[in-house]
């Protein structure tokens, strides 16, 4: 498929997906939507990725949504409303259930749905200077479908805060309610981003796929579901060949088969 609204860029096991509509600071609209949704899903049929990177061209990550779309939308019934919801938790889904580490690179500024963006990757380093806001509020809107992916990492009274006030709150704020996980200047933030991408890929690409789907079926489990899925979930990965590879590995003091050459 040819891309207008990205640019994906697939190598050495990493793709770097790239919101690509700096003229308009990434803003999203459907195509953008429906592109990123059927990237990663095409990312996800392919064995050979390992990790991916999503970024945004230009001065800015993403500000949210586009202005024809929101004013498109003002005209929507009931019906076209669902649908354009529904779009947008399918781009999210996308990215949140894609069997590899979703890393976002961050900067310039992450507002409105945005945030439903890097609420779904696994790992957010973001630039120093980025300011990011759930600015749903100010158009007299609710982050309904954002909070599905983001109210889990910042928690209730964190999105009580910021889901009322719509506030802009920098990089240092996002890192501390757990939004982003790590914050850099932006002349170092594409090394910070090639030294977590380089921690992912000395993982078994099994075990980092395992990892990431067994922490989404906990959620929601109670206390004693989750004992008795962690033991045979263990015993299982024990017994498959890439655990079998890692621990020889290990006792023989070489690197197992799945190394790739550092990124750093």
């Amino acid at each position: 498929m040819t891309y207008k609204r990205l640019l994906i860029d697939n190598r050495g096991g990493v793709a770097y997906v790239t919101l690509n509509r700096p003229e308009v600071h990434n803003a999203l609209d459907e195509l953008s939507l429906d592109e990123i949704s059927h990237a990663f899903k095409a990312l996800a049929k392919d064995p050979s990725v390992r990790a991916a990177v999503i970024s945004g061209a230009g001065k800015t990550f993403c500000a949210g949504a586009d202005i024809g779309w929101m004013r498109r939308a003002s005209e929507y019934g009931k019906a076209q409303n669902v649908k354009d919801a529904t779009r947008l938790i399918h781009m999210c889904r996308a990215v949140d259930e894609a069997p590899f580490a979703v890393i976002a690179r961050v900067h310039g500024n992450c507002f409105g749905g945005a945030l439903g963006v890097i609420g779904a990757c696994d790992i957010v380093l973001a630039e120093s200077e980025t300011r990011f806001r759930c600015s749903e509020g100010r158009l007299g809107l609710i982050p309904a479908v954002v909070s599905t992916f983001v109210l889990p990492k910042i928690g209730i009274s964190q999105a009580r805060r910021l889901f009322l006030t719509a506030e802009s709150f920098d990089a240092a704020t996002a890192q501390s309610v757990g939004l982003v996980h790590a914050v850099a200047p932006l002349a170092e933030l594409d090394q910070a981003v090639g030294k977590v991408v380089d921690q992912v890929l000395k993982n078994g690409p099994v075990a980092v796929k395992q990892a990431k789907s067994y922490i989404q079926r906990l959620e929601g489990m109670s206390r004693a579901r989750r004992i008795a899925h962690s033991v045979t979930e263990l015993a299982r990965v024990r017994a498959s060949p890439e655990a079998k590879e890692g621990l020889s590995a290990f006792l023989e003091k070489r690197e197992p088969s799945w190394t790739t050459e550092s990124r750093i």
